[in-house]
């Protein structure tokens, strides 16, 4: 038996298990630069990168933080406005569980808000698209929102706001879905015959349905920096014409160029850029 058979292996002291008590989420790192941010100053931002200036997602509740008067937003309905199941749609999931999964991520029964509010002291009723539930997308309850902003501002003769934030219309509820596309855009020209301002504030994303539909239609189209805007995704169009795109493209800046979009905003100028709006289109 060699010696080296006969060395007992020494016994290893247990290490006590260190309870970790930091908390998660003090940091995040930038997908554009790199940089590691802290989430509260991120949050102090308005969720702009302080490196690079990228613009995160922002939730509608914090959109309306950002753009309206301190405790002047309300609500145009009372009880939350819910989606039924028309179709009894299931995928990967039934639309219900979805449905579920989204309330509980968010708190919310749909993801777009819809009210009156100030900005700078100045009515305005504005529509919030929320892309924390189900991607933003478009079905019956956001687009009735939508329609019911549009209308209270017909009614009320006050400008009127939509922040667009969407993957498109709601494929769980088909045809039912795409009928907003119609409902809004037909507002929108009531709207335009009387001569009351509507500004369409396009961020990222704003695709499919919503882009097709009242996203585009606005007096004045804004949009954050380097936002995703169009109908079909950039991959679809390569794969649909078998072309290599343009660096850019579908990009707020590009769309800017070519004359979709009128002014392209950074996200801290937003409150004074569509204030500037709503005092150049008031009637004396």
């Amino acid at each position: 038996m060699g010696w080296f058979e006969q060395v007992k292996s020494p016994k290893l002291k247990q290490q006590k298990k260190v309870t970790n008590n930091t908390p998660t989420g003090l940091w995040k790192k930038c997908s554009n630069c790199g940089e590691i941010v802290q989430s509260q100053k991120l949050e102090e931002c308005f969720q702009v990168c302080p490196y690079c200036d990228h613009h995160f997602r922002l939730s509608a509740r914090e959109r309306l933080r950002l753009l309206v008067d301190d405790g002047s937003f309300k609500s145009y309905h009372g009880a939350p406005i819910t989606t039924s199941d028309p179709l009894a749609f299931v995928d990967k999931a039934t639309y219900q569980d979805r449905l579920k999964a989204a309330h509980e991520k968010t708190g919310l029964e749909d993801g777009t808000f819809c009210g009156q509010a100030k900005v700078n002291g100045d009515d305005l009723s504005i529509a919030v698209m929320n892309f924390e539930f189900m991607g933003g997308s478009m079905g019956v309850v956001t687009g009735e929102k939508v329609a019911m902003a549009l209308e209270h501002s017909l009614e009320q003769k006050i400008p009127a706001l939509v922040v667009c934030c969407s993957g498109g219309a709601r494929m769980q509820e088909g045809i039912l879905s795409l009928m907003q596309m119609a409902k809004t855009s037909g507002v929108i020209s009531r709207l335009r015959n009387e001569g009351i301002p509507f500004i369409s504030l396009l961020t990222d994303p704003t695709t499919g349905g919503v882009a097709a539909s009242f996203a585009l239609l606005g007096d004045v189209n804004l949009a954050e920096p380097k936002a995703l805007i169009g109908f079909a995704g950039p991959r679809v169009i390569e794969q649909s014409i078998r072309q290599t795109l343009p660096e850019g493209f579908q990009r707020s800046e590009f769309l800017h160029e070519h004359g979709f979009v009128d002014r392209v905003v950074h996200r801290h100028q937003l409150k004074e850029e569509i204030h500037f709006f709503m005092k150049m289109f008031k009637k004396d």
